[in-house]
């Protein structure tokens, strides 16, 4: 199941970001989204997390987390059309 993250820290990478959610679940994919231009992340990621359960434990244990001064927001990715 597909997670979208939003409010990332600027400065977190792709490894941080993917090391965070292991703590609590198994990760099938991370991507960062990063700007074509820069390179630089535009502030939100996806998480792929094969076990519909630790989805909901990982939601409930990090969204609002404060990461580096941000307060992240976790929820399910609404499914693309």
């Amino acid at each position: 199941m597909k997670i979208l993250i939003r409010n990332l820290p600027r400065s977190l990478s792709e490894t941080g970001l993917k090391e965070l959610f292991e703590e609590y679940a198994e990760v099938q994919s991370c991507t960062l989204v990063l700007d074509k231009n820069s390179g630089v992340s535009k502030g939100f990621a996806f998480v792929e997390i094969p076990k519909v359960g630790d989805v909901k434990i990982v939601i409930q244990k990090l969204n609002g987390k404060t990461i580096d001064g941000n307060k992240i927001r976790v929820k399910k990715a609404e499914p693309t059309k």
